[in-house]
């Protein structure tokens, strides 16, 4: 593969590939990229006493975990390992648009599941196994609604993979 200013140049079908480099980045691969180190922060920073109020009273699961990211949002060994693991799916995603593009999909819908089972199932249910409190139930429709419009805004102009192409024209 040849390398243009734009990324690498795919010999078979003549088109400019994003790459993996800063530069070479398209929008939506940065937002898949955003988008997983917050998520990964947030998995990580659960597990920080002072940033997590009550840090001694974290449960692997359910609702009897009382301990507090920054005080507000119940966390959970479960739920910190959910956060982690996403973040590191997003931040893998980021290398391709493609990839890119699924996870802020996927991962919306993921963050939007949750909500909706706080939601439903309430703070205090035996059923709250992750456990999720009103705040993390805010916090994760904003995540929710901010990935997907990422994924759809991002990509809703088809030069945005190939940014040599509209170049081009």
């Amino acid at each position: 593969m040849a390398r243009s200013a734009f990324g690498r140049k795919d010999a078979a079908t003549d088109r400019t590939v994003a790459g993996t480099s800063p530069r070479e980045r398209t929008a939506v691969q940065r937002a898949a990229l955003a988008a997983g180190a917050v998520l990964v922060l947030l998995g990580v920073l659960g597990f920080v006493p002072g940033v997590t109020a009550r840090y001694g009273a974290l449960t692997f699961a359910g609702p009897g975990s009382a301990a507090m990211l920054l005080g507000l949002i119940q966390v959970s060994v479960l739920l910190n390992a959910v956060h982690a693991g996403l973040g590191t799916v997003g931040l893998l995603a980021g290398g391709s648009v493609a990839s890119a593009k699924s996870f802020l999909a996927i991962g919306g819908v993921a963050q939007l599941l949750l909500c909706v089972f706080g939601f439903v199932v309430g703070e205090g249910s035996v059923l709250n196994f992750l456990p999720v409190n009103t705040p993390a139930n805010w916090l994760h429709l904003v995540l929710a609604v901010t990935m997907m419009v990422l994924g759809i805004c991002l990509t809703a102009h088809p030069q945005e993979a190939h940014p040599q192409e509209a170049h081009q024209r």
